[in-house]
């Protein structure tokens, strides 16, 4: 036999083995016989090396080491689940289901693994990169790291798309977690906190080969985009398993509501029998052309709601309440706690959200209090074991100034939270708003963090964020922990910065209220910061979902002339703050004030004939009522939407007529 066939049989042989070890669990040779294979593979690769394979099993080892994770902007965005917590969320999330698609509704009940969520494409039959979720819109490339994990497939069978995303988690099973910690107790280090960190923690180690030593698995649970042949998410989940994934095999289809309790109801007890960690159930429509009318909200698909199973509760000792200043002045009191285990970490901090909360719950210091960690990642205090409170303790008095800068707190009519009304002077705020403004959905300034802000700020080197523009590599130079290269990287981030677009510009001003979203709803309206600085708060509202809240601190932030000033400086830098002639060529007026809904299936897809009506100044809405201006209406439209349609005499148009309207 020819080494290239020699080669290419053993590769075969190996990936089979692997798949049969790792995702089926059913080995048909022994470790010993597979370690032989694999070595005789490896001497075969090393004496013919133009047979590479970037695939090739003998790379499951590891050794690739990455310094800098690229950034990569994910081709179908990762979007969040929204959360329930009772069969009545799941009830009237149903409802609203039920308003807005045609026919009967089922469900696919799959576990919600509580891992590193990742991405992973494949063209050809052959595994290309692994991103991480990231904050949904762009993530890290930890492609060498995730090709070290064994139920990864490298390489698949069957009938798989020429070009594919799919989407699951990352997770360290129980029994590698402990295996793990025993290890590095043993070596005299610090045991991890819990298998969901490490996991997440894995994926951005530098060395693969660190990585290929830690039992991660990978669970499957998504198909990106839509594929043909493919009509279900139930269906989706059989394909990605015979294409060689590793899918759980406790996913459920359920008829109704009923049946989606049952599952829930079973694994609420029986979760603690996996060998994964899982805090719940994800519940998703189960057509995917439902899935595709639902659509999104901004954070999360309307089409699946993930069921929380009810928060582990301990109780331990509050041995002081602390006071915390954000970036927009808020005060937020925190409970410092008698180190207790919750959910697999060691709690020593939890919320306290508010005066109104601690006198609602009279927590007092010296307290054993009950501390919950539920569906926030930061653990909060739900009551107070009143027998065991000491009789001489005193209600908690609320501070009554700024414990960084002394300066009094302030409460508006109508808001739970105390404020430093000291926006230019209080240093937390200060550095808490160049912190928001380098961050990731904002300026994305490369080689720029947090730590490095508190010492800029600290050191007197910047005072709001338009002074990172007059930074000189001479003067960072000194700072701790800062060498040549990476001062040289901090500069040309910062340099690099200024093409940033608009409407994340103006996201990372930190206009209190103004989130992503409302940012590019401000920025399509208004194009430039100037007519955003100009308009006036009856303007503002008629802007789509501007309320009354946002309107009014759009207007009290430029009201303020030191604001006014720090965008003057920006403008001046070169920042963009206007939107791009490109992005405004391909932008017009056409459908200003009028409301479409997108129903059924056309030649292009849903999502661009939607960013068409918006593009040309219209609106989309989900549902039809009195305010529809047009329906556009493709092949399979619902027949309740028709009729609702005709009975309010809404004009109804195909796709070509729509075309015809925004020529």
């Amino acid at each position: 036999m020819k080494p290239e066939e020699k080669i290419t049989k053993l590769r075969e042989e190996l990936h089979r083995h692997n798949y049969l070890y790792y995702v089926l669990d059913k080995p048909e040779i022994s470790d010993y016989d597979f370690d032989r294979k694999l070595k005789e593979l490896q001497d075969l690769e090393e004496k013919y090396p133009e047979f590479h394979d970037d695939n090739s099993p003998t790379l499951r080892v590891g050794g690739a080491v990455t310094k800098n994770f690229a950034t990569v902007v994910h081709e179908h965005r990762m979007y969040s689940l929204d959360n329930s917590y009772s069969k009545e969320d799941l009830e009237n999330w149903e409802k609203r289901i039920e308003k807005q698609v045609d026919g009967e509704v089922n469900f696919t009940c799959e576990l919600k693994y509580d891992g590193a969520s990742i991405s992973l494409t494949y063209e050809k039959g052959e595994f290309k990169q692994a991103v991480t979720r990231g904050d949904g819109i762009q993530g890290d490339d930890v492609t060498n790291n995730v090709r070290t994990i064994r139920s990864v497939p490298l390489r698949l069978k069957g009938d798989y798309p020429q070009k594919f995303e799919i989407r699951g988690e990352i997770v360290l099973p129980y029994e590698g977690f402990a295996h793990l910690n025993a290890a590095r107790v043993e070596a005299g280090e610090e045991p991890y906190a819990n298998p969901r960190n490490t996991a997440s923690g894995s994926l951005k180690l530098q060395d693969s080969a660190e990585v290929a030593r830690r039992p991660l698995d990978c669970l499957l649970y998504s198909l990106g985009g839509n594929l043909p042949g493919i009509e279900t998410q139930y269906e989706s989940l059989q394909k990605a398993r015979k294409w060689g994934f590793k899918v759980p095999e406790e996913a459920k289809l359920a008829k109704n509501l009923k049946e989606v309790m049952d599952f829930v109801n079973y694994w609420d007890v029986h979760r603690h029998d996996l060998p994964y960690e899982t805090d719940g159930v994800v519940v998703k429509v189960n057509s995917l052309h439902q899935q595709e009318e639902l659509g999104f909200t901004a954070k999360a698909p309307r089409w699946a709601m993930a069921y929380k199973f009810k928060a582990e509760q301990v109780s331990t000792k509050l041995n002081r309440i602390s006071y915390q200043v954000g970036r927009t002045g808020a005060i937020t009191p925190v409970a410092n706690l008698e180190p207790v285990q919750l959910g697999g970490t060691t709690v020593k901090r939890a919320s306290l959200h508010n005066a109104d909360q601690i006198e609602k719950l009279d927590v007092r210091e010296g307290d054993e209090v009950y501390v919950e960690k539920g569906g926030e990642i930061i653990p909060k205090i739900v009551g107070v074991d009143f027998t065991k409170r000491d009789p001489d303790s005193s209600p908690t008095k609320y501070i009554t100034h700024c414990p960084e800068c002394n300066t009094e707190l302030v409460r508006n009519e109508g808001e739970a939270q105390h404020y430093c009304p000291n926006f230019n002077g209080c240093p937390p705020q200060i550095i808490g708003r160049i912190q928001h403004f380098i961050s990731r959905k904002a300026m994305d300034i490369e080689g720029l963090g947090g730590e490095t802000v508190a010492l800029l700020v600290n050191e007197g080197l910047i005072s709001n964020y338009a002074d990172l523009y007059e930074l000189k590599k001479e003067q960072i130079l000194p700072l701790e922990r800062m060498a040549e290269k990476s001062a040289e990287n901090l500069i040309t981030g910062i340099k690099n910065s200024k093409k940033i677009p608009f409407e994340r510009v103006l996201f990372a001003l930190g206009i209190r209220y103004v989130g992503e979203t409302v940012a590019k709803k401000l920025a399509k309206h208004f194009k430039n910061i100037e007519a955003l600085r100009k308009a006036e708060k009856e303007e503002l509202e008629s802007v789509d979902e501007i309320g009354d809240r946002i309107a009014e601190s759009v207007v009290e932030f430029f009201a303020n002339q030191e604001n006014v000033k720090t965008v003057e400086r920006l403008k001046g830098y070169g920042l963009q703050l206007e939107i791009s002639a490109e992005k405004l060529a391909n932008q017009t007026s056409k459908l200003e004030g009028q409301t479409f809904v997108v129903s059924g299936v056309f030649e292009m897809s849903r999502n661009d004939l939607k960013k068409l009506v918006e593009d040309n100044g219209g609106k989309i809405s989900s549902s039809i009522s009195s305010k529809t201006s047009y329906v556009v209406a493709g092949e399979n439209m619902g027949p309740s939407k028709l009729a609702k349609a005709e009975s309010l005499q809404i004009p109804i148009i195909d796709e070509k007529k729509f075309l015809q309207m925004i020529e």
